[in-house]
């Protein structure tokens, strides 16, 4: 059984720092992309950032770019996402995903994705 569980989320003042957690588990391929989504009451669900497992390559979304970083630790099966200078327009609730890697597919495709986790409420107090 695929399980993604999140942890790390809450509430902070803007230009305070959170860091996401998803720790991975059954899952059955080796070879994957991991990204965070995130979603803002009354939005689309949004891409934020992608690694890929293996190369370690990243990918963000243009306004967090400087401000997040995604790594992911082999060893624990867990990625991260490291949230700096928070904003309030950073407020939602975030997701992480994962899908095999496939050179097709961009890791801002939503539906790209087969696991996700169960969500964590990220709230930016201005």
């Amino acid at each position: 059984q695929v399980q993604l569980v999140e942890s790390g989320g809450g509430l902070v003042q803007a230009g305070g720092s959170l860091r996401l957690s998803c720790a991975a588990s059954g899952l059955p391929y080796s070879n994957r992309a991991l990204a965070w989504f995130r979603q803002a009451p009354g939005k689309r669900r949004e891409f934020v950032a992608g690694i890929s497992w293996r190369l370690r390559t990243t990918y963000y979304t243009e306004s967090v770019k400087g401000r997040f970083t995604i790594s992911r630790d082999n060893a624990k099966d867990t990625m991260y996402l490291e949230m700096n200078s928070l904003k309030p327009e950073d407020t939602a609730v975030y997701y992480c995903a994962v899908r095999r890697e496939d050179p097709g597919s961009r890791y801002e495709e939503t539906d790209s994705y087969d696991y996700w986790g169960q969500g964590s409420q990220v709230t930016v107090s201005s």
